[in-house]
């Protein structure tokens, strides 16, 4: 395990650790050590039935292994000036992870493979920070992505290791998803988990039905944690998933009826009846 240094922000914009001052230097080197070393990779895995057969005779995504993820602190309490440099510190992190990707650099308590937009950053950058999915590490495969498919994690928490671990059991290579949206039991609320998969531009092994196959190579998978039979989605989750959707739905010329619910191509529970897809809509088409 990579080790950890924890610290705060004062107001002059300096990361603290303890009672020391950091330079903006060392406070870069910070970021350096709690990304960690890179483990020994994973072997590709594949099994008769599964749904990841669209893959098949494709190398081991670079990005498939666990990696680091940065845990930003509540803004509410910094100074403007503050909630400023920890936006930007986030971003840079972002940065540097997916810089590293390839070394797949882990901590003990790490996310599946991927990047994290979290949530805080938001209220600091607006935005920007679900303009962040656009940095892949794979060149954007626009001619790929035709759809967009919103399902739920059929569980009240949840997190990217939880669902991996799920997809893993089904002979899966990994999370089947692009985007993990959490709802503050496993994840925070509102964070966005960005899937390897999406990170290396690869097809999805999400989508069930007929057309299975045709969704699961051309379509963009947005998995909300959450059981929408037994209960609502959080109010950060669904205006996460709009805003996400409407971005990514733009930005690659997704048509409005090529936004689906698992349930509208197959007969499944997902994303569930508790889902507001009339409102969703409306929302994803107002932002467009």
């Amino acid at each position: 395990m990579a080790p950890v240094v924890r610290g705060r922000v004062g107001t002059n914009g300096r990361f603290l650790t303890g009672n020391r001052k950091m330079s903006g230097r060392q406070a870069r080197s910070l970021v350096t050590v709690a990304l960690g070393r890179p483990p020994p990779g994973r072997a590709q895995e594949h099994a008769p039935g599964a749904s990841d057969e669209g893959e098949q005779g494709m190398t081991t995504p670079a990005g498939d292994s666990q990696a680091s993820v940065a845990t930003l602190p509540i803004l509410g309490g910094l100074s403007r000036r503050a909630k400023t440099v920890w936006a930007a510190f986030a971003l840079s992190m972002s940065v540097v992870g997916l810089g590293l990707g390839a070394l797949q650099g882990g901590t003990g308590g790490a996310r599946s493979d991927g990047m994290t937009v979290v949530p805080l950053m938001a209220q600091a950058g607006g935005p920007a920070s679900i303009e962040a999915v656009l940095r892949t590490r794979s060149e954007l495969d626009t001619q790929r992505w035709r759809s967009i498919v919103v399902h739920s994690s059929g569980t009240r928490h949840g997190s990217p290791e939880t669902i991996e671990a799920e997809h893993r059991a089904m002979n899966l290579r990994g999370l089947g998803h692009h985007f993990v949206i959490g709802n503050g039991r496993g994840m925070d609320d509102g964070e966005v988990h960005v899937g390897w998969r999406w990170l290396d531009q690869l097809p999805g092994a999400h989508a069930a039905g007929e057309d299975a196959a045709w969704y699961n190579h051309h379509a963009i998978s947005i998995c909300v944690v959450g059981d929408g039979e037994r209960g609502a989605f959080t109010e950060s989750q669904m205006r996460r998933l709009v805003e996400l959707t409407a971005f990514l739905a733009q930005e690659l010329g997704i048509p409005d009826d090529r936004v689906v619910l698992h349930s509208d191509i197959a007969s499944v529970q997902s994303p569930g009846r508790r889902f507001p897809v009339a409102a969703f809509r409306e929302q994803v088409a107002r932002l467009r």
